[in-house]
């Protein structure tokens, strides 16, 4: 009986050896947003876009392919627009990018000011929606009909 018991506990010592080594094997990792990829179908008409309507800084295209022109997004991110798939796409406004600014209503006047037609996440075109927690939200489309959000997220 004693020679089984110290069995059992060897064995218990063992298994808890292997469980150790084995979590140790599968450590945890950080993943951190790199890049989003658009595929668009005129990339200089969506680089005018980018550029000029949300003011993105355009930076080298890495890849040095044509068709492909790279924005920064601030922090390391980057927005990768990509014209050299010719595959449709079709995306709804739960597909989104979200962007942030400190300076929210000045944002609106200027997409008013040139035109662009905004909604709130319903849908009502010049409306802004207000979420639960008072941050403020327009939706808007890109040349590929893409939907990118402002939010005031950046003034708390």
């Amino acid at each position: 009986m004693i020679k089984l018991i110290g069995l059992t506990i060897l064995i218990l010592q063992a298994s808890m050896v292997l469980a150790q080594a084995s979590a140790q094997d599968h450590t945890p990792f950080k993943l951190t947003l790199n890049h989003l990829a658009l595929s668009v179908k005129d990339v200089n008409r969506s680089a005018d876009f980018y550029g000029n309507i949300l003011n993105l800084q355009e930076t080298t295209n890495r890849t040095k392919m044509d068709g492909i022109r790279w924005f920064s997004l601030g922090e390391d991110k980057e927005l990768h627009l990509i014209s050299i798939l010719k595959e449709n796409v079709a995306v709804n406004k739960a597909v989104h990018l979200a962007l942030t600014t400190t300076n929210f209503d000045s944002f609106v006047k200027m997409l008013e000011k040139m035109n662009v037609v905004y909604s709130d996440w319903p849908g009502t075109q010049n409306k802004i929606s207000i979420r639960a927690d008072g941050i403020k939200q327009i939706y808007f489309q890109d040349p590929d009909d893409y939907w990118v959000e402002v939010n005031s997220a950046a003034q708390k």
